[in-house]
């Protein structure tokens, strides 16, 4: 695979860089299995994101990643923190990193955008990014319209650099189906809410492994900025005022917070438990290292032995 020689990893799965989720402990653990672990700077300090890059390079000496929210305010001194401290892998969001490209390239940095149409990513390969994640709308958190086996024949059918598939990949099969649609890696978020590794209350765990196929909704469709999560009684305060054709900012004020007051104050009725569509599949926590291999595993097989006749 193109891309864990690219980065230096031995399996071509990148961790979901998970809002106020992915911290040192799942991306530290990520990496020593072999993945890519990838910490997400979205609501950080530049001193807080130092000191996360730091907990991690104790407890690995393997490549890891940082997301970077382009629209945070503070992105120039997240982007000197992560220059400084010797990362040398970003994936972005929220935004082009046209504008940071030189800066980062000049310091020998790994560019990989997530991106959820072909049109966008066109545009980060004549950007000159070195790869670029696809996410389809089956994915937890932000996501766009299109969904992941639709979005991701045509994104590499459009582009010449390794394209990274998320959204809706929780198995082996999944990542063998993501293969056979020209990806040359994968990233899963879901699959690692439940790992014992993840920094997140047990309330917010039991409830991705009590999910079924049916258990997630979108919010924030009205305003062009949807969220996957499952459904709580949150969710269903948010929908009944979008009905009523209510501001941005009073759904806003309504979901302050609520990330951090699931993921760490254990409040899954009234926190968002951002998660994707296959929660339904996740059944038991495990070590992240059993994860990775069980899924790849897995994954082996299924392109070894399907023999598909029509």
């Amino acid at each position: 695979m193109i891309v864990t020689k690219l980065l230096g990893i031995k399996y071509p799965i990148f961790q979901g860089a998970m809002a106020q989720i992915a911290k040192y402990e799942l991306v530290s653990a990520v990496s020593n299995a072999e993945g890519l672990g990838i910490l997400a700077s979205g609501g950080m300090s530049a001193e807080d994101l130092r000191e996360q890059i730091r907990e991690c390079k104790k407890r690995t000496s393997k490549p890891f990643a940082v997301n970077l929210m382009l629209m945070m305010p503070n992105v120039d001194e997240i982007i000197d923190v992560i220059i400084e401290e010797g990362v040398r892998i970003v994936t972005t969001g929220a935004g082009t990193p046209r504008k940071y490209m030189p800066k980062l390239k000049e310091a020998s940095i790994k560019v990989i955008p997530v991106i959820p149409s072909v049109k966008a990513a066109k545009k980060m390969e004549e950007l000159g990014v070195d790869a670029i994640v696809v996410e389809g709308m089956e994915a937890g958190g932000h996501v766009g319209e299109s969904t992941t086996m639709a979005l991701l024949p045509q994104v590499t059918e459009a582009v010449n650099i390794p394209v990274i598939a998320a959204g809706g990949i929780g198995d082996g099969r999944g990542v063998a189906a993501a293969f056979c649609l020209g990806a040359s890696g994968v990233q899963l978020g879901t699959v690692f809410l439940a790992t014992n590794e993840c920094p997140i209350s047990e309330n917010y765990k039991n409830l991705v492994l009590e999910a079924t196929d049916t258990s997630t909704t979108l919010t924030g469709t009205k305003f062009g900025a949807p969220v996957r999560g499952i459904k709580n009684e949150l969710t269903k305060r948010y929908h009944e005022l979008e009905e009523k054709s209510s501001t941005l900012m009073e759904l806003e004020e309504l979901t302050l917070g609520s990330l951090r007051k699931a993921a760490y104050e254990g409040d899954v009725e009234n926190g968002s438990v951002m998660s994707g569509q296959i929660a339904g599949m996740v059944k038991q926590i495990q070590p992240v290292e059993k994860v990775i291999e069980t899924i790849f595993k897995e994954a082996k097989e299924v392109l070894e032995k399907t023999k598909i006749e029509y």
